[in-house]
């Protein structure tokens, strides 16, 4: 089948979320799902004494994945109502067990479920997309864990790190974000079977007021599904500010991997480092030099979507009147959805740059010693002190140079020349020779290199081996 050109198609889709979450957000996915939830309620019915048989199930069980949407779609033009269409298209190929599909349930019964189940594995493939970045980036940390760079402040030059000191601020962000996943991963709870109005009224007909067998009956489900537990109390869906809760930690990390994009497009706009660059890739239509941080752009772009979308699960949980409105239906099938999927392509994104970071070690080393005079004046200034000279005076002194040296480099264009001036400043009793020897960059890094390596070792690490399964994840980026 050709290509048609003159429909919307989502870019999340076409250009950057993987297949394999696509598949999550497919309809074969959704609506096997629903076929599989329709099994787990006949099984745990015939196995609490309701009348239907082994090969009802069996029948219902052989055909989860044989979907005919085609009779589904005509099915709800007719009847108006997603889920009785798809209890009609599976009653087609199913005659025997016909009868029996959705006994007892209400809509929500497959809807929510399977809304929950989709959040489930969407969040594991997250989850190991997340731990693979960590991992790329401490590999990273660790290599360039001495290296001496600008520390900023304001976007000022304010103190040395290093390159890996700094990389660990960016992981234990997304450490955070981690956390809070694998928290919301651990939590979630399946609906179970609550009826039209969360009382289960309709269950307590079926099982003659049996509140054993209810009970029972929805442990059933949750464990087939694989799940610990059921909501404790609902009106007909799950409470929505689950949906607020998880997209949240999507956007959690969007702010972490953003704030990571941004460092490093200004670090390539210093020189310092860069993104891999692909051989025949080209940076600019106008400007054939130019290597623009086209992936970092990329990943700050689909962040701020993230940012922003988080605010619909939070209008929409906050507007669910009593025990249910319609109105969540259109919105989160949208924003879950594309929640998941530019989570997903940021993660991918960041498993592509963190793989092949470029860091420019004699860029690095250069700007550093253009700003290291600056930040050596403090131990200049000891020096001299213990060599008979007044603090105070000493210290004004510094300042007036410092402030004229900062002149010739904005105003003149000039070269840093604090070191001669102070040398050349007899209150200094100095020489140009034993500032030089004070000027040297591994001696202003503080505990970065033990930092990092503590970083690693207690709060890395552990986690990298608890999910060493999941490691060596690469992403090819299709744009």
């Amino acid at each position: 089948m050709s290509k048609d050109y003159n429909t919307y198609e989502s870019p999340l889709c076409t250009r950057y979320a993987s297949e394999e979450m696509q598949y999550v957000f497919s309809q074969q996915k959704k609506f096997s799902t629903f076929r599989r939830l329709w099994v787990a309620l006949a099984r745990a019915e015939m196995e609490l004494g309701l009348n239907i048989t082994p090969q009802q199930v069996a029948q219902l069980e052989a055909n989860i994945d044989n979907i005919d949407f085609a009779v589904a779609e005509a099915r709800e033009k007719e009847v108006r109502h997603d889920v009785m269409s798809h209890v009609y298209a599976y009653g087609q190929v199913c005659p025997d067990a016909a009868g029996i599909i959705h006994l007892g349930a209400t809509s929500c019964y497959v809807g929510d479920n399977t809304d929950i189940i989709i959040m489930r594995d969407a969040m594991q493939i997250i989850h190991r997309k997340l731990i693979n970045v960590l991992a790329n980036l401490a590999a990273f940390a660790k290599k360039y864990r001495s290296l001496p760079c600008l520390a900023y402040t304001h976007l000022q030059p304010a103190q040395l790190t290093t390159v890996g000191k700094r990389a660990t601020l960016w992981m234990n962000e997304l450490l955070m974000d981690l956390e809070d996943l694998e928290y919301r991963m651990s939590s979630l709870k399946l609906l179970g079977q609550k009826g039209t109005t969360g009382t289960q009224a309709s269950f307590v007909e079926l099982f003659h007021g049996d509140d054993e067998k209810i009970d029972l009956l929805e442990q059933k489900i949750a464990k087939e599904m694989g799940f610990e537990k059921c909501v404790p109390v609902s009106g007909q869906t799950y409470s929505r500010k689950v949906d607020t809760a998880v997209v949240n930690v999507l956007a959690g990390i969007a702010a972490s991997c953003s704030k990571f994009s941004n460092d490093l497009r200004i670090l390539a706009s210093f020189k310092e480092m860069e993104e891999p660059f692909e051989k025949h890739q080209i940076g600019s239509s106008a400007m054939p030099y130019k290597r623009n941080p086209m992936r970092s752009e990329r990943i700050t772009s689909l962040s701020r979507y993230i940012m922003i979308d988080a605010l619909n699960p939070a209008f929409t949980s906050a507007t669910q009147w009593f025990e249910r409105t319609l109105d969540d239906s259109a919105n989160k099938r949208i924003a879950v959805a594309e929640a998941f999927l530019a989570a997903d392509a940021i993660l991918n994104i960041m498993l592509n740059v963190t793989d092949g970071l470029v860091v420019y070690e004699k860029s690095v080393t250069a700007r550093v010693m253009k700003e290291l005079p600056f930040m050596a004046t403090e131990n200049i200034m000891m020096r001299a002190v213990e060599k008979g000279g007044d603090r105070q005076v000493l210290h004004e002194k510094l300042r007036e140079h410092s402030m004229a040296a900062a002149r010739v480099v904005k105003e003149e264009g000039g070269e840093n020349d604090l070191v001669e001036r102070i040398a050349a400043d007899p209150a200094f009793m100095i020489t140009a020779e034993e500032i030089k020897a004070v000027l040297k960059p591994e001696n202003y890094i503080g505990r970065c290199p033990q930092q990092v390596d503590s970083f690693l070792k207690e709060c890395v690490d552990p986690i990298l081996d608890k999910n060493k399964e999941f490691l060596g994840e690469k992403a090819e980026l299709s744009v």
